[in-house]
C-alpha cells in the first residue's frame, strides 16, 4: 500500500501548482487595448463602386471610400413663414487623401433684403466648396480649396484654408479661413458633439461663429466677430443613414455687424424651433 500511494502523492504535489497557476490565469481579466488603438479612420464607410475591401489587400489604407452626410436638412418656421436650411458634405478618397464637396445655405421663406436688381431676395446665404483634404494626424485633416458664395449678393469666390477633425473630448470641429477675390479676409468655426442618451436617441449641441478682418458694407458686416449661433438637435436614429430630429436655434449678430443690423432695422437676434432629417450614406 505504501509503495503505491507514495508515487501518487508525489505526482499530485507536482501537478497541483501547475493547475492552480492555469486557473488563476484564466480568471485574470484580459488587458484591454487602448480605446484610440481600436479606431479605424475608414470604419463604417463604403468603398467606391460598392465593392467590399479585400482582407488580402496589400495596402488596405489605400482602399477608396466615399461618404455623403447631411448634418442639417431642416425646416425653420418663424413669424408665419417657413424657412429651410441645409449643411452637407461629401467626400471620396482613401485614409490619407480625399476630395471634399461641402455646401450650406438658408432661405428664410419670407422677408429679405432687396437685391442689386431691386427684387426681394429670400436667400440669406448659399455656398459651395471643393476641397483637397490630407490627413496630418490620426484625428485631423488639413484642407485647401475654393469656395463660391452665391448669396448674399454680390457673390464672391474665396480661397479656403482649414482643418477638420476631432478636438479633445471628441468634439467634431471644422475651422476655415477665407480670402475673397476682392482681398477680404474672413473665417468661421463650427463645432458639435454627439451626446448619447440611448443607443438611438442622441442630443447634438452645436456652436457656430463667423469673423471678418475688415468692414464689408455691401455685405452688411463689420470687422471682428460678426455672428454666432447656438443650437441643439435631438435625433432618433432608426439607422445610421436615417435620423429625424427636432431642435432649437439661437442666432445673434455681434459687434459692428449688430450695429449695422440695427441701422437697417433688422433683428439682431433670432430664435428658431426646427425639425429636420440627418441623412448619411
Amino acid at each position: 500500500m505504501y509503495s503505491v500511494t507514495r508515487p501518487f502523492i508525489a505526482a499530485l504535489a507536482l501537478v497541483a501548482p501547475l493547475a492552480l497557476h492555469s486557473a488563476a490565469a484564466q480568471e485574470a481579466p484580459t488587458p484591454r487595448a487602448p480605446y484610440f488603438s481600436t479606431l479605424q479612420p475608414s470604419a463604417g464607410l463604403r468603398p467606391s463602386g460598392g465593392a467590399q475591401p479585400s482582407e488580402e489587400a496589400e495596402f488596405p489604407d489605400q482602399q477608396i471610400y466615399y461618404n455623403v452626410r447631411f448634418d442639417k436638412l431642416e425646416l425653420k418656421p418663424r413669424g408665419g413663414r417657413i424657412g429651410y436650411e441645409w449643411d452637407m458634405e461629401a467626400w471620396v478618397g482613401d485614409d490619407y487623401n480625399k476630395l471634399f464637396f461641402k455646401s450650406e445655405g438658408f432661405n428664410n421663406g419670407g422677408a429679405a433684403r432687396r437685391g442689386e436688381n431691386g427684387k426681394i431676395n429670400r436667400w440669406e446665404n448659399a455656398e459651395f466648396q471643393v476641397l483637397y483634404s490630407r490627413m496630418i494626424s490620426y484625428f485631423w485633416d488639413l484642407q485647401v480649396g475654393v469656395r463660391h458664395s452665391a448669396w448674399p449678393k454680390p457673390s464672391r469666390t474665396y480661397a479656403v484654408f482649414g482643418v477638420e477633425g476631432f478636438a479633445p473630448g471628441f468634439f467634431e470641429v471644422d475651422a476655415q479661413a477665407f480670402l475673397s477675390n476682392k482681398g477680404e479676409v474672413s473665417g468661421r468655426i463650427n463645432a458639435f458633439y454627439d451626446l448619447l442618451i440611448t443607443n438611438r436617441l442622441i442630443l447634438q449641441p452645436r456652436f457656430d461663429i463667423n469673423a471678418y478682418a475688415q468692414d464689408i458694407p455691401e455685405l452688411s458686416v463689420g470687422a471682428g466677430f460678426s455672428e454666432m449661433e447656438l443650437s441643439a438637435r435631438l435625433r432618433y436614429e432608426f439607422s445610421r443613414e436615417f435620423a429625424p430630429y427636432i431642435g432649437v436655434s439661437w442666432e445673434r449678430k455681434l459687434g459692428g455687424t449688430a450695429a449695422i443690423a440695427k441701422r437697417e432695422d433688422e433683428p439682431v437676434s433670432r430664435v428658431f424651433f426646427l425639425a429636420g432629417l440627418r441623412l448619411q450614406w
